[in-house]
């Protein structure tokens, strides 16, 4: 399905889809050359300057004690961005785009507003690193340095218009220049490597480490990483044949191995490099950059490592503005199947990193940011789950992925560090909220009202995109239907020839929801009228993002689809001697089957149920039950133990 349904939707980053081409035919290294760059365009967000702050954290609070965490965090980078960049091969989506088709509206909207939270999170920790690292190189005012990051918002734009192998040139020669800068400093550094070896035993010395750690895991494990990677294998020619898929998947993986050992040990030279200087020397609280800028020189003996230090810190952040202004195109995209034009999309998601950058500089000082810092990668890490559970999901569904679904051995790996992910930030959030009220006073009450509630409704939506996929799976059996390829549509010759009873209706609409029971809807529809011919209207309902959001100007492929299959039902009931019309609705089911049904003047309504109990009613909803309390026509429900009500 992977190429059809890709074409059917909007592609992901259109603009540079499919724009380079794989040559199966030549030798591995030309393969593999032409493959990289998505991963080292995602490996970015692994070394951006908020992992500088909890590395610094880290190693200048607890020497060598938590290099394990970086390195347990590159492992699970490394399964899932496979996960990520298998789902983008295969199925031809990004991750935004299925979660906006498997899950309810109101449920992609949340994890759409999630995912810009953690968006902006990490742009946050790109403008204020930018910001230090232009005050450290050149004096800039801190203020001043933050708002003039506002400027290369148009740098992508600029880069955009080379194509996406240049762009991925730069950012290459960015992670070049950082990787440099930080060698230079562990060199400089002279570290003791026993004890860096002994950092690699699992070990958290207090609660500050656990919160550091969790901080690393989101610096490290980036939820719009994701996102991004499923989306980047996509500006290559794939091919739709299961051998060039194999190949694509084979070659992802080393390309994405070797970009994310790169940023490991990045992490690790930044985290050694704190501990060999800081902790050895006594300054155990170095969590601000400037800090560390200022005390480089004199610890080491040399102006050469806080001058690498800037100058790498300042690419650092550069190059992760970049990847963060895709990564936002494709979330916006993905989940809203809107587009607006990139320098909007840029200028609104830098105006929310520099806002809270502002406030914090202007009421707390320059010394609030390096907490901000590791706040914003706490904030990444809180994001994590609402994005790896789904990309799971769907990486695991043998009815989608077909042969290349991921084995039990690796869904086990990946539910491992779902759980591992959630323990500590479940842990964090219990801790965080428990000294906050402990410490209220007077507003206990107001964080109980408050705080306390939105807690609970996110910690509700985790638990529902968790069951959710198994719910339908197990109760509904394998369908399509919410990934944009409805149904094969019903045979309706058997229902042609089940015509009964005579009924005096004058017009009949017809509801259909293309779930599968249209056949049966059909049938007792005809049985019910018998040799009667009344005028039938056939109405459907499309609730995409695009028709809630514009109705009907929306034009996108699902109200085509459904529009199309509307009239491939109405040309066989014209066939059978019906004059047949066919209406379709954009947005709420009950609303616009109202105004429909209310304006066509119909007497016999007929719709299908969709079989549900209490606990798939709160899922999916119910449209019968308040479409009958809304009409005066009567109702005929298909289903078990189907009805006419009189109105």
């Amino acid at each position: 399905m992977s190429k059809k349904h890709a074409s059917a939707n909007r592609r992901s980053l259109s603009e540079v889809h499919g724009t380079v081409g794989i040559p199966y035919q030549k030798s591995i290294f030309r393969r593999l050359l032409a493959i990289s760059g998505p991963a080292f365009l995602v490996s970015v967000g692994y070394m951006d300057p908020g992992n500088w702050a909890t590395d610094l954290a880290a190693g200048s609070s607890f020497n060598y004690a938590l290099i394990w965490v970086l390195l347990m965090s590159n492992l699970m980078a490394i399964l899932l961005q496979s996960l990520a960049f298998r789902l983008g091969i295969v199925r031809g989506l990004d991750l935004a785009q299925a979660c906006r088709l498997e899950y309810p509206r109101w449920a992609a909207l949340s994890l759409y507003a999630l995912c810009e939270i953690a968006i902006s999170a990490c742009d946050l920790a790109e403008v204020i690193g930018s910001a230090i690292a232009l005050q450290l190189l050149f004096g800039l005012p801190l203020l001043w340095g933050v708002c003039l990051t506002a400027m290369d918002a148009f740098a992508l734009l600029f880069l955009n218009s080379f194509g996406i192998r240049k762009i991925e040139a730069v950012i290459i020669g960015l992670i070049s220049i950082v990787a440099a800068g930080v060698i230079v400093e562990v060199f400089l550094a002279g570290p003791e490597w026993g004890s860096v070896a002994h950092g690699f035993l699992p070990n958290l010395p207090n609660a500050a480490a656990l919160y550091i750690a969790i901080g690393m895991l989101g610096a490290t494990v980036m939820p719009h990483n994701l996102y991004l990677h499923s989306s980047l294998v996509q500006t290559r020619r794939i091919g739709d044949s299961s051998g060039e898929k194999g190949q694509a998947i084979r070659l992802n993986t080393t390309d994405s191995t070797m970009a994310l050992n790169i940023a490991f040990v990045v992490n690790a030279a930044i985290l050694v490099m704190a501990a060999a200087t800081f902790y050895r020397h006594g300054h155990f609280e170095v969590a601000e950059i400037q800090d560390a800028y200022r005390l480089l020189a004199p610890l080491l003996g040399t102006t050469i490592a806080p001058i690498a230090f800037a100058i790498a810190l300042l690419a650092s952040g550069q190059s992760s503005t970049i990847t963060g202004t895709l990564a936002g195109q494709i979330v916006m995209e993905g989940f809203l199947n809107l587009r607006f034009p990139p320098w909007i999309r840029r200028v609104i998601t830098r105006l929310l990193a520099i806002i809270p950058s502002v406030l914090t500089i202007l009421f707390m000082g320059e010394r609030g940011t390096g907490w901000l810092l590791v706040l914003s990668q706490v904030v990444l890490s809180l994001q994590l789950p609402f994005a790896i559970i789904p990309l799971i999901h769907f990486v695991s569904d043998r009815e989608k992925m077909g042969e290349f679904v991921i084995r039990p051995a690796v869904i086990a790996l990946a539910w491992i560090a779902t759980l591992i992910i959630v323990a500590l930030n479940l842990k964090l959030v219990v801790d965080t909220l428990g000294a906050w009220i402990a410490n209220a006073g007077r507003y206990t009450v107001w964080l109980e009202l408050t705080l306390v509630p939105v807690v609970g409704i996110i910690g509700l939506l985790l638990v529902y995109i968790t069951v959710k996929p198994w719910l339908a799976r197990l109760l509904l059996g394998p369908a399509d239907v919410r990934l944009g390829v409805h149904r094969p549509a019903a045979d309706l010759e058997q229902a042609f020839h089940q015509l009964a009873s005579r009924a005096p209706f004058r017009k009949v609409a017809v509801a259909l929801d293309f779930s599968g029971r249209d056949a049966e809807v059909f049938r007792e529809t005809l049985r019910v009228l018998g040799d009667q011919r009344p005028e039938i209207a056939l109405m459907h309902v499309t609730e995409s993002a695009p028709a809630r959001f514009m109705g009907k100007d929306a034009g996108d492929f699902e109200s085509n689809r459904d529009s199309a299959r509307l009239q491939t039902y109405a040309e066989s009931l014209r066939a059978a001697g019906f004059a047949v019309s066919t209406f379709i609705g954009h947005g709420k089911p009950v609303t616009e089957l109202t105004r429909l049904i209310t304006d066509f003047d119909a007497d016999l309504v007929v719709l299908g149920a969709h079989g549900h109990r209490f606990w798939l009613d709160l899922l999916f909803g119910s449209t019968a039950d308040k479409l009958r309390h809304q009409i005066k026509a009567s109702v005929l429900v298909v289903g078990q133990g189907s009805a006419i009500e009189s109105r």
